[in-house]
């Protein structure tokens, strides 16, 4: 739920004063829930300065130093699209719960070990994870967001890197990228984690109907993918999951994946505090069983009680220096 909602109505009407002190910032910009209003602290002259360079740091790392022209190629460009502004995919892709949605997809989808032998052998993940995250982002965006032309450029862009994808695990099973049960392994731990993502950090989670929806429209972008039968439904998502679960097991190159991308990521210090607090929100996401197989702890009341609500005020954080332009966005 949105930080902005529960705030009272004397602290709504005491920051929109000429004149904030900033001595008075940290009794006035918190719900009664706990939650930080940060749509009350960015009108602060001084947070604002802040914010933009946050907001530009983060595009940096996550977008690309071309930030601004991949967003015109994406959002401006004229053009039929794949969804209408008012589809669930627009409000779930533009949500900064996808930071904690996408790292746990990487976790979850390490445990085929096929699927993680790929990304292994082919994927530069260790030297170069900001480059793979922007490569995630980038089709995301294009596909999510942009006219039909780009959305299918970027699709063939992902099928021709797959056709390159081929191998052999290390204990002698064969994998290729396209591989349509692996494809469909990929896609259903995304669009589980991105889900599950946001309904717990999202601003506006999806009722039954929405999260119905949103299924139904990643379908679209998996059968371009080469995803045959994609579910359709939360509950044909859930059943597919299931189906795989006989095929996941822990291995030496799922429970490096997991320590590398938790523990040991090649991050500078000032970084890696918001990283981690990304992290542990996308651990507390995890189901059980996968924790058992990644060696990760399981802490209950510490995960409801700390790393929750911890993630909910980094995702909030980030979608506020961030302010996305989008219809979901502006919505929330």
């Amino acid at each position: 739920m949105s930080s902005r909602k529960g705030c009272c109505s004397q602290g709504k009407a005491y920051w929109r004063e000429k004149y904030i002190p900033v001595r008075y910032a940290r009794a006035r910009n918190h719900c009664h829930d706990g939650s930080v209003n940060f749509d009350a602290l960015r009108r602060l002259p001084q947070v604002e300065a802040v914010r933009q360079s946050l907001a530009g740091a983060l595009r940096d790392r996550v977008i690309g130093p071309n930030a601004e022209e991949k967003a015109s190629h994406i959002m401006d460009a004229p053009g039929e699209r794949w969804f209408a502004p008012d589809r669930p995919i627009h409000r779930v892709h533009s949500d900064a719960s996808m930071f904690i949605g996408g790292m746990r997809a990487l976790l979850v989808q390490s445990l085929h070990p096929r699927a993680m032998a790929g990304v292994a052998q082919h994927s530069d993940y260790r030297n170069d994870p900001w480059g793979r995250l922007q490569r995630t982002a980038d089709f995301l965006a294009a596909t999510s967001f942009g006219p039909a032309d780009v959305a299918q450029q970027a699709v063939d862009r992902v099928r021709a890197v797959h056709t390159r994808v081929v191998g052999t695990t290390s204990t002698g099973e064969g994998y290729s990228a396209n591989d349509p049960h692996l494809l469909r392994w990929v896609h259903i731990a995304e669009v589980d984690s991105f889900l599950a993502a946001h309904q717990v950090f999202g601003a506006n989670p999806l009722d039954q109907e929405g999260r119905d929806a949103y299924v139904s429209d990643m379908a679209i972008i998996a059968r371009k993918l080469g995803v045959p039968a994609p579910p359709e439904s939360e509950q044909a998502l859930h059943d597919h999951l299931r189906e795989y679960r006989p095929e996941l097991r822990s291995t030496r190159e799922s429970r490096d994946a997991a320590r590398y991308l938790l523990i040991t990521p090649p991050l500078p210090a000032a970084q890696r505090v918001p990283y981690g607090l990304i992290a542990a929100g996308a651990v507390s996401l995890l189901p059980v069983w996968s924790r058992v197989m990644l060696r990760l702890p399981w802490m209950p009341l510490t995960e409801r009680f700390a790393y929750r609500p911890i993630g909910q005020v980094v995702t909030g954080a980030i979608r506020w220096v961030t302010d996305l332009d989008s219809p979901a966005s502006r919505a929330n």
